[in-house]
C-alpha cells in the first residue's frame, strides 16, 4: 500500500503496518464522540453488488477495514445493513480497550434474530440502540440474546439520539460501517466527522444505492486528509473541516 497524500518522503514506500495505524489515528483527548463512517464503492458509485457490500471489497479494503475496527471503541451500524452482512461480534482486541470493539445495531422495530452470529458468535455483548416505540417483547428477546438494549425516549433514533447514548456509556472512538440511511442521517445532523472511502476498481451498473440516503440538506465541506492506494484501488480519508 502506497501513500499519495500527504506527501511524505518517498511515497513509493509500502506503509508498514505501525504508518498505517498512525495515518487513521483517532484525534487524542476526545471529548465528545468522533464519527468515523467506512465505505467502499465501485467507480460509477454502487455502493453494494449482490446486495452486499462486501462483493466490492480487496486486500487493500479489507487491510484498511479491520485496522478500523481496531482503532475505535464502537462500531455502529443499521439492523438493515446488519442482516443482509450477517455481522458476528468483532475479533480483534481494540487498541483503546484491549478487547474487541462492541458492534452497536441502530434497530427501530428490534426486528434481529438472537439466533443470529451477531449474538451467539462474540466475545463482547452487542448493544442494541432503539426507540420508544420498539415492542417491550423484542427488546426482552434481545436482552435475553445477551445484549445490551438501550431505549431512547423517541419513536424513531435519530443521529443526535444515538450519539448522546454513545457518549453517555463513553464510546466516543465510534466507527460506523452504514448503512446508506443510517450514513444520511448521521449527513443531516452534521454528525460525521470523517469519511474513509474505498473506491473499488470495477464498472457495477445496475441499480445499487448510494453510500448515504437521506433528505436533501446543506452541502457539509471535507478535506482530502489521506489517500493511499495498493494496485488500481484507491483509499480516501475525509474529515470534516469545522
Amino acid at each position: 500500500m502506497l501513500r499519495l497524500w500527504p506527501p511524505t518522503g518517498d511515497t513509493r514506500t509500502l506503509l508498514t503496518n505501525d504508518e498505517l495505524a498512525h495515518a487513521y489515528a483517532y484525534p487524542p483527548a476526545l471529548g465528545q464522540p468522533y464519527v468515523r463512517v467506512n465505505f467502499v464503492s465501485s467507480i460509477d458509485g454502487a455502493a453494494s453488488s449482490g446486495g452486499k457490500s462486501a462483493a466490492l471489497g480487496s486486500d487493500a479494503d479489507r487491510r484498511v477495514f479491520g485496522l478500523l475496527r481496531e482503532l475505535c471503541e464502537v462500531i455502529v451500524v443499521g439492523a438493515g445493513t446488519a442482516r443482509a452482512e450477517n455481522y458476528r461480534g468483532a475479533r480483534r482486541p481494540s487498541r483503546p480497550t484491549g478487547s474487541p470493539p462492541r458492534i452497536a445495531v441502530v434497530t427501530a422495530r428490534g426486528d434481529l434474530d438472537p439466533a443470529a452470529p451477531l449474538f451467539t458468535d462474540t466475545s463482547v455483548p452487542p448493544l442494541v440502540i432503539t426507540g420508544n416505540t420498539c415492542p417491550p417483547e423484542a427488546r426482552d428477546r434481545l436482552r435475553g440474546a445477551g445484549a445490551e438494549v438501550v431505549v431512547l425516549d423517541e419513536e424513531r433514533v435519530s443521529a443526535t439520539g444515538l450519539l448522546a447514548a454513545l457518549d453517555g456509556l463513553g464510546l466516543r472512538r465510534v466507527l460506523c460501517e452504514g448503512g446508506p440511511r443510517l450514513f444520511g442521517d448521521l449527513i443531516a445532523a452534521d454528525g460525521v466527522d470523517e469519511l474513509c472511502l474505498t473506491i473499488s476498481p470495477v464498472l457495477a451498473g445496475g441499480e445499487s444505492a448510494r453510500v448515504s440516503r437521506g433528505p436533501d440538506g446543506a452541502l457539509r465541506g471535507m478535506r482530502l486528509v489521506g489517500a493511499l492506494t495498493d494496485e488500481d484501488v484507491l483509499l480516501l480519508r475525509y474529515a470534516r473541516d469545522r
